[in-house]
């Protein structure tokens, strides 16, 4: 392969830009200083590292812990090292290319299948978007007592405070998302260590064992797995490690932006695995042993003030605590499904529109559902968990349609060039992640069709 193969964009100059409005905004120093580096490529790390710990790994966490002890611990830590393999080639796709995974999809696949795939992952991105929207909206009834209804129709509100979010700048936008990131973290913290959890027994949990292969066991780690992956994010990263602006004609600069992407993503993949184990830890403390149904967020966060439930630690400050947290993690999670919902249907279907109307339409597509499920079921948190059910059967579904394009596109010496391509070790790791998750959310979806019928 020639120099020029390596310097030159694959995509051309007709070709639309990912998140155009904010594409190459943010200004990136001339300088060799890691750390200077490191902070101005950070920040897109953490608009993905949103998605795994958004409300939907919540109830499998938490519950996890409360069935099953610390036992799961490492199956949080082996889907942590997934979601940073995957991020890396994603961000990395983006940086080299010039394209999203959505741009890429529909490059190479051709307009039918194309629009087959466009159809799928918007699918998973409102299946993802319905999580956070009830997340939500019943943080918002917990806390200020608004109806459920009311409350998802407030979320669409979002979309007009993404708008101005990104006439104030994209930096912007980062800080906010990592300002309710540490509400999240810090909060876990503190009802975690009020919980008092046995310190040898979580460290204990990060050891694999063969007790995680016997049925029940088996079903509540696949549902970990399940929602900590989710297609949107590797969407999400391929667009959003573009925002930096810097020479994308250099080789070396494009190396340096994947290096610096990579340090941002997996430091704040770093937080989110801390979250969710922070999330578990919590559930086996106060919870392991508990007969009662913890499935639902109301009903966790009853049993936080509840002192027969969550013993002497039990107040209604550790409620409000993880209601606020909630809330936050639900915010954080529209403000990026809605930015994942623009790149899909940018990138599969070329569609122009501008930026409120374009942002308006992908969330009404994922608040329409649950707006339907309130108004004809009223205001009942089972109905929509319900819901919350079916959606994650959509994300197993729309998983490989995501991941398999990643890893071809990221080892083809043709699209990446013979520098940028997947180390052959990267590839079999991306190949054999991708044929694991593929078999566990099968599996996902044939017991999730039997606990239904």
């Amino acid at each position: 392969m020639n120099e020029t193969t390596h310097k030159t964009p694959i995509i051309t100059h007709t070709h639309s830009k990912s998140l155009e409005e904010i594409n190459g905004t943010v200004e990136i120093p001339k300088t060799k200083n890691f750390w200077r580096n490191l902070l101005a490529f950070s920040g897109p790390g953490a608009l993905v590292a949103v998605g795994y710990m958004d409300p939907g790994n919540w109830i499998t966490s938490i519950g996890g812990g409360a069935k099953y002890g610390y036992l799961l611990l490492s199956v949080v830590f082996l889907s942590s090292l997934i979601a940073m393999l995957l991020q890396y080639m994603a961000a990395k796709l983006g940086i080299v290319t010039h394209m999203d995974l959505a741009q890429a999809t529909r490059k190479y696949t051709g307009k039918k299948l194309g629009i087959l795939l466009w159809i799928i992952t918007e699918l998973a991105v409102m299946a993802t978007d319905i999580a956070e929207i009830i997340g939500s909206a019943i943080a918002l009834n917990l806390l200020f007592g608004i109806p459920l209804t009311y409350g998802v129709l407030l979320t669409v509100f979002d979309v007009f405070l993404l708008l101005l979010l990104m006439k104030l700048g994209f930096r912007k936008i980062e800080a906010i998302v990592m300002t309710l990131i540490l509400v999240i973290l810090g909060v876990f913290l503190y009802e975690v260590f009020q919980a008092d959890p046995a310190v040898q027994q979580v460290f204990g949990g990060f050891i694999p064992q063969k007790r995680i292969l016997h049925h029940g066991e088996l079903t509540m780690a696949l549902g970990i797995v399940g929602a900590t992956v989710m297609p949107h994010n590797l969407y999400l990263g391929s667009s959003i490690s573009q925002t930096r602006k810097y020479n994308r004609q250099s080789k070396e600069d494009i190396a340096l932006a994947v290096r610096f992407a990579t340090w941002d993503s997996n430091l704040q993949l770093s937080l989110a695995f801390l979250v969710n184990c922070l999330l578990l830890i919590l559930g086996s403390a106060l919870f392991f042993g508990h007969q009662g149904d913890l499935g639902t967020f109301t009903a966790l966060y009853d049993a936080l003030k509840d002192p027969n439930i969550a013993g002497k630690v039990a107040s209604p400050v550790l409620s409000v605590l993880f209601a606020v947290a909630l809330l936050a993690s639900g915010q954080n999670s529209t403000i990026t499904g809605t930015l994942a919902g623009q790149i899909v249907m940018e990138g599969f279907i070329h569609i122009k529109l501008p930026p409120w109307i374009r942002r308006l339409i992908t969330r009404l597509l994922s608040v329409l559902p649950v707006i339907l499920c309130a108004i004809f079921f009223g205001d009942d948190e089972g109905t929509l968990d319900q819901l919350l059910i079916y959606s994650q059967v959509f994300l197993s579904i729309a998983l490989p349609v995501s991941m398999i394009p990643l890893v071809y596109f990221t080892s083809s010496e043709k699209i990446m060039g013979k520098q940028f391509k997947n180390k052959p070790i990267l590839s079999i790791l991306g190949w054999i992640s991708t044929a694991v998750l593929t078999v566990l959310n099968i599996q996902l979806i044939l017991s999730t069709i039997q606990e239904l019928f």
